[in-house]
């Protein structure tokens, strides 16, 4: 990041500029919608309180309706009359139930009432109960609760309407006289009418409301699958809840919770209204769009602002700068506008001045340097005439064919060819088969030079030789054989030169001889001039290996670093050098 922006003033002024501009209207778009969320927290608890008010309104007035209704009951003569008999009387049996059965009728809320004599008549009911959660084969309820009036807890029952969870409100009936218990009666409220009062929609989308008796078990509620099971279950880490009515925060991460709880004191119940905390910041949203919205036209209008003054500021810099950068000696100079006269501007101005100066300076160079570059040809010219050369040497080969001394006319013949080869018109490519010829010529002379000191063999298929390659590769190579090989050794060598195709991919030459070899400390030494760079004046360089190192560089200027010569050598057994070529260059 340090060395990104380094690079550029530009980037340094925008990143200064728009941290400075950007970061307090994010830190003020945080801080708003941290005020919003604080704000929608308070308000849905306030909500969540309201709705339970109406809720236990709601349920106090079906409460104190089923204790009016009860105090009626007791005090019906009808229904007295038929606990003071032993004997059931069937007329005012059917009297009773259509009684009670009417009154059902009329409040929707009720599941069912049924009356227990306790002089051993047939219990009345609205309604045939099949199974009657409030009677088990192991205890009697009934009995238990004969003397005090209670509501009991969610219980199941079977009746012709099919299963009914209900909650019930079980009250003695004493004589009016003596005020003895005679039976019981149980007002049965429907626990279905109670959930439409805590559907979840009067909550937050994903919150719900439960219903606990006073043991904290769920009675009613938006958990339809967790009626009747212990409030531990469906709330694992609900802590104890004191007061009358509060807010409580449980869980963590996406589990946190907010409950607002609050008692029904008649009859000890509790309803609680679960609301995950996300819902908050839900209910936040439109705050925090119209914010988002707000901070974000902001910055964008900050952010084209601040670029448009820095491009505007730094754009005749940058500009300056690459000139600056681009500029090279036998470039044309070019002047740069001048649009205004801060300081700038007067930093353009004198950019232009000192360029113009250059300009000056360059030209007179240059017109120096080609004054002194044709007077070095003038002069090369004079010295030495290809075509002179030529013909000299034609003249002494024909005069030593003229006086039959053949030996010097060989010598003259290949030399002339030799030299002809070298210029080439100026061409850095030939023919491997023409390589190996200028190899030849150079051969034939040196054994002219030193008769019976070495014999030289050509290994070259006819496939190959009219493939292109750089010229001037072999015959130093034979050179430094002859030279450092076999001049040195007191008995007569032997140089091999083999080219071969490698995979359809390259082409190998090898340069082979019987010579003395290099001692090991020296081969290192040469192998590494050979990977110093050519132009570099190695500590280390001799003139034995500069050769070497010439035909080492050409061949990577060539045809790339993965090329080069191998030397391999045995000391007392002799030298070899191979290289490779790729095997469809072309000539350039």
């Amino acid at each position: 990041m340090q060395r990104w922006l380094g690079k550029s003033l530009k980037r340094k002024l925008s990143v200064i500029l728009l941290g400075s501009i950007l970061f307090p209207l994010l830190s003020l778009g945080y801080v708003l919608y941290n005020v919003a969320a604080l704000e929608a927290e308070e308000k849905t608890k306030q909500a969540s309180t309201s709705i339970l008010e109406q809720i236990q309104t709601n349920l106090e007035f079906i409460l104190q309706d089923a204790e009016d209704m009860s105090i009626f009951l007791i005090g019906q003569e009808d229904i007295q009359r038929y606990l003071a008999k032993p004997q059931a009387d069937s007329s005012l049996q059917i009297k009773i139930m259509g009684f009670l059965s009417n009154l059902v009728y009329s409040k929707k809320y009720i599941s069912n009432i049924s009356i227990y004599p306790n002089n051993g008549n047939h219990a009345l009911s609205n309604t045939t109960i099949f199974t009657n959660g409030l009677i088990t084969s192991s205890e009697n309820k009934l009995e238990q609760d004969q003397q005090h009036k209670r509501w009991t807890s969610l219980y199941t029952n079977i009746t012709t309407n099919g299963e009914e969870r209900v909650l019930s409100l079980l009250r003695p009936i004493g004589s009016m006289t003596t005020y003895k218990s005679k039976g019981t009666l149980s007002i049965s409220i429907n626990e279905r009418v109670l959930a439409q009062f805590m559907t979840p929609s009067r909550i937050a989308s994903q919150g719900y409301v439960l219903m606990l008796d006073d043991q904290g078990t769920i009675i009613s509620g938006g958990k339809r699958d967790m009626l009747m099971e212990p409030v531990s279950e469906a709330l694992p880490l609900l802590p104890e809840m004191k007061d009358d009515q509060g807010f409580i925060n449980t869980g963590q991460g996406s589990d946190k919770l907010t409950i607002v709880y609050k008692r029904i004191p008649e009859v000890d119940w509790t309803l609680l209204a679960v609301i995950p905390y996300e819902q908050f910041h839900a209910q936040s949203r439109y705050v925090l769009t119209l914010t988002a919205v707000a901070v974000g036209l902001a910055m964008m209008i900050m952010a084209g602002f601040i670029l448009f003054l820095v491009q505007h500021v730094t754009k005749p810099l940058h500009t300056l700068a690459q000139s600056l950068k681009d500029f090279q000696p036998e470039d044309q100079v070019v002047t740069l506008p001048v649009h205004s006269s801060d300081e700038v501007g007067m930093l353009i101005h004198s950019y232009n001045r000192l360029y113009e100066r250059i300009q000056r300076l360059m030209n007179e160079v240059q017109r120096n340097e080609g004054l002194k570059k044709e007077a070095d040809m003038l002069a090369l010219q004079a010295q030495m005439n290809p075509h002179f050369l030529y013909n000299t040497l034609a003249s002494i080969h024909w005069l030593a064919l003229m006086n039959k001394d053949t030996r010097i006319a060989d010598m003259v013949g290949s030399l002339s060819d030799f030299l002809r080869f070298s210029l080439n018109k100026g061409s850095e490519y030939c023919t491997i088969k023409q390589e190996i010829e200028h190899a030849k010529h150079y051969g034939f002379i040196q054994k002219l030079r030193y008769p019976n000191q070495f014999e030289l063999e050509f290994r070259v298929p006819l496939a190959l030789e009219q493939h292109m390659m750089v010229k001037l590769l072999v015959q130093p190579l034979i050179e430094n054989a002859i030279i450092h090989g076999i001049m040195k050794k007191q008995e007569p060598g032997y140089i091999s030169v083999t080219v071969e195709a490698l995979d359809d991919q390259y082409i190998q030459f090898i340069v082979e001889d019987s010579g003395l070899g290099i001692p090991n400390e020296r081969l290192q030494l040469i192998r590494a001039e050979l990977a110093e760079p050519m132009e570099q004046d190695s500590p280390t360089e001799r003139k034995e290996s500069y050769g070497l190192r010439n035909v080492h560089q050409r061949l990577r200027l060539h045809y790339g670093t993965g090329t080069g010569l191998t030397i391999e050598s045995t000391e007392g057994h002799g030298t070899q050098v191979s290289f490779i070529i790729p095997y469809k260059e072309e000539a350039q």
